[in-house]
């Protein structure tokens, strides 16, 4: 359940308390500027739901992250405040992360290969020169091959004259990047 709550603990630990009836597997809470929200989204689950704290959203780009006041270092390498907030959903007890693949990699290595890492802003080969408000994006074999657990892909199927066909696509692209990550 992509929610992504960003408010008090409080609020968020009752919105999750009754998320955790829904029977959702997943549900998202911004990592934002305290861990208080998101231990209190873990609280609030009753462990009936895994929290994912959503790291830096896939249409962030370093400009954006530097004109919202943060320091150079972390519009400079972005990686830098994927992986601080990564830590942070970490040890507030939520299960994993949404994040791009482009870090997906960093987050399994420093936090382990347990933690999951769900990403956004795929575009498969065949859709990666259409542009649109995604910023950091990568191809769902990219993703894989960089260990993320879960892809979501939207506007390349929605939006395909095909859908069907698109999926079969990009599941075949995937399939294809697991075959060469079982190899190694």
């Amino acid at each position: 359940m992509d929610l992504k709550l960003h408010d008090i603990p409080a609020t968020v630990s009752r919105a999750m308390n009754g998320v955790a009836d829904l029977g959702v597997d997943f549900a998202t809470v911004h990592c934002g500027e305290t861990p208080k929200m998101l231990e209190a989204a873990v609280a609030g689950s009753r462990a009936k739901v895994r929290i994912l704290g959503v790291t830096v959203l896939t249409s962030i780009a370093a400009q954006d992250i530097e004109a919202a006041g943060y320091r150079s270092e972390f519009y400079s390498d972005m990686s830098r405040l994927v992986l601080k907030r990564a830590r942070m959903a970490a040890e507030a007890g939520c299960s994993g992360v949404v994040c791009s693949g482009l870090e997906a990699r960093v987050i399994k290595m420093q936090i382990g290969a347990d933690f999951v890492t769900v990403t956004p802003g795929i575009r498969p080969d065949w859709a990666v020169g259409k542009k649109d408000d995604q910023q950091r994006v990568t191809t769902p074999a990219q993703a894989v091959t960089n260990g993320s657990d879960y892809l979501v892909i939207g506007r390349p199927i929605r939006d395909a004259a095909d859908p069907r066909e698109a999926a079969r696509r990009v599941a075949e692209e995937i399939e294809q990047a697991l075959g060469m990550t079982n190899e190694e």
